[in-house]
Parts: structure tokens; C-alpha cells; sequence
């Protein structure tokens, strides 16, 4: 992930037409802005008017000599993301002077071509910030045919490769994703055995009895020469932590015990780190450290932190973005029932498996400096890597069934999430040519109110289509009131806002289906037209707290909420 720093600014008259002639861009008005875009220390200077469209502006990025052509770019003002394209830049407050931040999302993956002292030649695609010590193990599963012998080094450029360098520091640019290496006999390559009376078993016992205990208490033992650590956040002893759960925290463990350190990723906004087993050959869980999240005081990315403790989603707040990835898994019920009944693994919708952890290693981001003690206990949500090959934004949306696209919209209209694009929905192939979805970053879902509710999925085709039977039971099953319940029994102590949504998001989801409405028509009522429009549901529980007196009662509330509700969506209906 590239951050730049926007600044918006007057130009000087006589610049203009120099400014102009260097990005290909024409004349302007007189009243068009200029914006400079800080890309690893280049800047290059762009106009735009106040009239413009965010997707205009980000489409004028890509076309922007020395930026480069990546469309997946996320542009921040103020603390908040510019997140719908149809909206003027002169909405958001954008104006001469002000700062934004750009945010490019690079992709992992590099092509390494190797090249045997014979002449043949092979393919190898890995993570850019794996090492040369990795790529060497996948040389070496190829087997003798290509390998003439267990010894062997790697050379670019006749410079030998140190098996702990990163590709990522090989590449010279962002646009060197094609490597070209040459493997000549040298020294022995294997793979460092696991042996059985070296592997950690976890056990952690609750602290205390109690119900609840504040999760900035970070003070544990750590064993004297150790410098990582790894244990869950069980807040209510009386929760059954899922022996896949376990799985996911020991398997962590171990490679951290083996000296794997976690990757940080280079997509999103916040510090997110792939957390590899004890071969350093596969991931197995993905971290997210509170204090790394957007506009929090460790982010990595460069934004700015939050002056109101407000994230970059209206009605979310700076560090409970971990308490949501773990609330989206938990509420994600499976078809037989509750988790805590039927015990799944994976509810409907596909919610890869969450928990709340404490982590200490110094590869995560420690502006102050590091050393092993609790004081750096990270606190986050811990997740099960799910292996996949891409996201939505790498298919049209053609390629996935009706059943799949559906247990998304289920999903995030309950959740009312404000961050769901075609990035954050993993696809995978499955045999027998199926391809499942599996949605993940849930940071943005369940904010205190509607504003910045998206659904990139609302002009699918299959959004259209309306639910099956069995689909509509599953909704039909869902009970907002013992979710609620269920949240506070983890620990998460649910504001009335939060608690607010979840019930009208439900009460609606629940509605919709009653009378026949697609996802589509259920997520248009959520979701604005445009920035400064507001959405139906906002426009229901304005009327409905109009339509009563002060210091009313939360169930006075949403009963008037459903009988708007009812009269809208007849109305819709017809």
C-alpha cells in the first residue's frame, strides 16, 4: 500500500498553462483547484474543479503520467473516505487548501521466471514480500526435474540472493512484477523438520470470573527469552471457545515460535498482517491490531488520527473495528442454528472464523520503538486466513451463482455494513466448477447510524432476483433482539445505537422479504442515492422520532419505525 499526501491549492495564473501542457489536461476555468498527489516522494500536480465527481478525479489519477494506471485507489478528507464515485468533491468540503490523502492498493504478487544452468526455465507466482528462502522451498517441490541437485543458490543480475531477503526489496519499482532469476548449484536447501517435542501447546486460563474485564488490561506473564506471545480474549469464561478456534491460535503460535514473522499487507487502510504456520509456507490467520485501524495513533498507512475519535466511516469509532470482525463472525449464524447449539465452524453467509486476541512481535508497527515486554501487547481481532484465488474486483460479477451473491446481501443489510466493495469479497473455485464467496473485512458494519451504508453488489444482476424458500427462512429465523444478547454474552458491550441498528436493519431485512423484495430493493432503501440525499431508512427514523414525544422509550421508537416501515415498503410493493 502507497499513501500519499493531497494537498489542494490556488495556482499562480502564470503556471497555468505550463501545468496544463505537462499533464495533457487542456485549459481550465478559472475557478478549477490544483491538486498534488505525493507518490514515494514524487509529486505531480493536477487540476480539478470543485464540480467534479470523485470517480472523475480518481479516473484522472490513472491517466496521470508518473502516478500509473492502478484503479484501486481510496482517496481520504478530512477523516473520512470519498467513497461514492456519483458524488461532487466540492460535496465532501473539498476545497482550495484542504489535504486529502491518497491511498493506491498494489498487488501482492510478483512472476519470477527461474532459470536452471540447463537452460530450462520455470514460473513461479508469490507474494512480493515473501523471501528468497521461500521461493527456494517451492524450487525444491518441483523435484529433480528441474532441480539437479539439493544444492542451490539463486542469482539476478550475477548478484547472489541471500535466502532471507524480500522480493519486495528485489524489485527495483512497482511495475518490476516480473523477475528474472538464474539457480546454480552451491549450498544445500531443505526444509527445517518439525519435530514433535518442540511443538507448543496454548492453554490460557481466564484471569477472572467475572463477565466482563476491560481489554486494555495488557499486563500477562511472558516467559523469560521469549519475544513474541499469542493468547485469546476470553472475556466470559462461560463461552465454549470452538476447538477450531484453538486450531487457528496454536497454528499461529507455532509459527511465531518458528521465527515466521507476520507480513503486513499491502491493501487496505489500516495495518493488517498475514500471519504464517510453523513452515513459513502457508497463512493461516490475518491480525488486525486496534491501534493500527484507520485514523487510530499506530496506523501505518500515514492518515491522520482522528481529532473526534470518529473512523472513516460515519458513525463507526476509531478502535472497535476489531470488536466488529469479531461481531460480523458471531452473528453469522449457521443454517442448523446458533453457533453455540450446532457448533459450525462457518455460518451462512461464510464469515471466516474471528476472535479477539492479544499479540506481541515487533514486526507490527511501534512508531516508539519495541522491546518484549506487555507494554506492546497488541489487542485485535484475529481471523482464519481462508484460502482463495481473488477478489470480486478480479471477475465480473457474472461469474458467481445467485445463492452465493444473496448470502452476501443477507449479510450486510442485517449488519447495515458501510464498507462493502467487490475488494473485501473473496471468490474460490471450488470442484465441480462451483466458485463460493467469502466476505471478509467487517470493521464498517453495525455504525451508530445509516449515512455511509454501500453495497457494491446492489447493480448485480443476481440482486435482482428474488430470494429462494430456503433463504427466506434462514431470514425469517433471525432474531435481533437475542443477537444483541449474544454480543454483550463475548463482551462486547453494545451502545444503543449499535443496538438501534441491528434492530431496524433486521426489522427491514425481515419486512422485505415478507412482501417478495429482491436485495436489491431492500438495499436501495438502505443505501443514498448520492452524498447528500438521504437514504429511506434515514428518512423513516427521522419521521418516526418526529412522531414522538420527548424522553420516549426505545420500544415506543421502533414500534413507530415498523408502522412507517409497513406503509413505505406497501408502497413499494405496489
Amino acid at each position: 500500500m502507497a499513501v500519499a499526501d493531497v494537498a489542494l491549492r490556488p495556482i499562480c495564473i502564470e503556471s497555468v498553462h505550463w501545468q496544463n501542457q505537462q499533464l495533457g489536461l487542456g485549459s481550465y476555468p478559472s475557478e478549477s483547484i490544483l491538486i498534488y498527489l505525493t507518490v514515494n516522494g514524487v509529486v505531480t500536480p493536477m487540476r480539478v474543479l470543485e464540480s467534479d465527481s470523485i470517480a472523475s478525479v480518481k479516473m484522472r489519477i490513472q491517466t496521470c503520467k508518473g502516478i500509473g494506471g492502478n484503479k484501486k485507489q481510496k482517496l481520504v478528507f478530512g477523516g473520512r473516505e470519498l467513497a461514492r464515485n456519483d458524488s461532487l468533491i466540492k460535496d465532501y468540503g473539498v476545497s482550495a487548501g484542504n489535504v486529502l490523502h491518497l491511498v493506491l492498493r498494489l498487488s501482492d504478487l510478483i512472476f519470477i521466471v527461474v532459470r536452471t544452468t540447463y537452460g530450462k526455465e520455470f514460473e513461479f507466482q508469490i507474494d512480493r514480500h515473501r523471501n528468497v528462502g521461500y521461493l527456494k522451498q517451492h524450487i525444491k517441490k518441483k523435484g529433480k526435474g528441474f532441480v539437479d541437485s539439493e544444492d542451490q543458490e539463486l542469482f539476478r543480475c550475477g548478484e547472489k540472493l541471500d535466502d532471507q531477503k524480500f522480493f519486495n526489496d528485489i524489485c527495483k519499482s512497482d511495475d518490476d512484477d516480473v523477475i528474472h532469476l538464474v539457480i546454480k548449484e552451491s549450498a544445500k536447501v531443505k526444509a527445517t523438520p518439525i519435530r514433535k517435542d518442540e511443538d507448543v501447546e496454548l492453554s490460557v486460563v481466564a484471569a477472572t470470573t467475572s463477565d466482563s474485564v476491560s481489554v486494555g488490561e495488557n499486563q500477562i506473564q511472558i516467559p523469560a527469552g521469549v519475544d513474541f506471545w499469542l493468547e485469546p480474549i476470553i472475556v466470559n469464561p462461560k463461552i465454549n471457545f470452538f476447538p477450531f478456534l484453538w486450531d487457528m491460535i496454536n497454528s499461529t503460535f507455532d509459527g511465531l515460535q518458528k521465527g515466521n514473522h507476520p507480513i503486513r499487507s499491502s491493501e487496505g487502510t489500516g495495518g493488517t498482517y498475514f500471519m504464517q504456520d510453523s513452515t513459513g509456507m502457508e497463512y493461516v490467520s490475518v491480525f488486525k491490531p486496534m491501534d493500527e485501524e484507520p485514523m487510530a495513533v499506530n496506523n501505518p498507512r500515514g492518515l491522520p488520527v482522528s481529532s473526534n475519535g470518529e473512523g472513516l466511516k460515519r458513525g463507526t469509532k476509531v478502535g472497535e473495528g476489531a470488536f466488529r470482525e469479531v461481531a460480523a463472525y458471531v452473528l453469522d449464524h449457521p443454517k442448523a442454528g446458533r453457533r453455540m447449539v450446532s457448533g459450525e465452524a462457518i455460518g451462512f453467509a461464510g464469515v471466516p472464523p474471528t476472535a479477539m486476541v492479544k499479540c506481541l512481535h515487533k514486526a507490527f508497527n511501534n512508531p516508539e520503538g519495541y522491546d518484549c515486554s506487555s507494554n506492546y501487547i497488541k489487542i485485535g481481532s484475529l481471523q482464519v486466513f481462508m484460502d482463495n484465488d481473488g477478489n470480486c474486483e478480479d471477475l465480473g460479477p457474472g461469474a458467481f451463482s445467485v445463492e452465493e451473491v444473496h448470502k452476501i446481501t443477507v449479510l450486510d443489510i442485517r449488519m447495515a455494513n458501510a464498507d462493502r466493495h467487490a475488494g473485501n469479497i473473496l471468490f474460490k473455485r471450488e470442484a465441480g466448477g462451483k466458485t463460493s464467496l467469502i466476505p471478509i473485512d467487517h470493521g464498517y458494519c453495525l455504525p451508530e447510524k445509516f449515512e455511509d451504508c454501500t453495497f457494491d453488489w446492489l447493480y448485480w444482476p443476481q440482486a435482482s432476483q428474488p430470494y429462494s424458500p430456503e433463504t427466506v427462512d434462514y431470514i425469517k429465523s433471525l432474531d435481533a433482539e437475542e443477537d444483541i444478547e449474544l454480543l454483550k454474552y463475548y463482551g462486547w458491550d453494545v451502545s444503543l445505537e449499535c443496538a438501534r441498528t441491528l434492530r431496524v436493519s433486521t426489522m427491514l431485512l425481515k419486512k422485505g422479504v415478507e412482501r417478495g423484495l429482491s436485495p436489491y430493493a431492500i438495499g436501495s432503501i438502505m443505501c443514498r442515492e448520492n452524498l447528500n440525499k438521504e437514504s429511506v431508512i434515514e428518512e423513516i427514523i427521522c419521521e418516526a422520532q418526529e412522531s414522538l414525544l420527548p424522553g420516549y422509550e426505545e420500544s415506543e421508537f421502533l414500534e413507530s419505525v415498523s408502522q412507517i416501515m409497513n406503509s413505505r415498503l406497501e408502497k413499494l410493493r405496489k
